[in-house]
């Protein structure tokens, strides 16, 4: 007899979780952007269990980019407020990419990893081509994100949760 064997990690779905593409400063930034913005980029990745008595996990990964270029001296046609030094956004676009995993077998160790490492790595590529769709939709240069090291981010938010805290004094 052969014993039917489980993968360890499982991606029953995955999904827009949610979907955010705003341009406050339209239509007037489309006549005043000459060239690329400079585009600002945040990722998160958050986990949580779907039910406690189960290996049952939704992984989201968040990525926030948000594109501005410095406010144009004359300025007065109501896309900037004026301000010297002060940039302009040009567009924001925020996205929530989730997907639903499954660990079977995975040692107790290893389950940080898997879910802050591997769920995350799976899951990129998908929202690296919603984010470049959206900008480019909305009459950007598309963003495209770089290679993300997912281990160096775990690795960080770990440092993070094991340095003593700061008093403010």
């Amino acid at each position: 007899m052969s014993e039917t064997q489980t993968a360890p990690l499982t991606l029953n779905i995955q999904y827009t979780k949610d979907l955010s593409f705003e341009v406050p400063n339209a239509p007037a930034i489309y006549t005043i952007l000459r060239q690329p913005p400079s585009v600002n980029i945040n990722l998160d990745v958050q986990v949580r269990r779907l039910q406690e008595d189960q290996n049952v996990y939704e992984v989201t990964l968040a990525t926030r980019a948000e594109a501005t270029i410095p406010t144009p001296p004359e300025s007065g046609n109501g896309a900037g407020d004026g301000q010297a030094g002060k940039d302009m956004t040009v567009f924001i676009a925020d996205l929530a990419y989730s997907g639903i995993f499954t660990l079977t077998g995975i040692p107790e160790n290893q389950i940080e990893p898997v879910l802050l490492v591997e769920c995350p790595r799976l899951l990129f590529p998908f929202a690296r081509n919603i984010l470049a769709d959206i900008t480019r939709d909305g009459g950007f240069p598309p963003v495209m994100l770089g290679p993300v090291d997912f281990v160096g981010l775990w690795q960080s938010r770990r440092e993070q949760m094991d340095a003593p805290p700061v008093a403010n004094a």
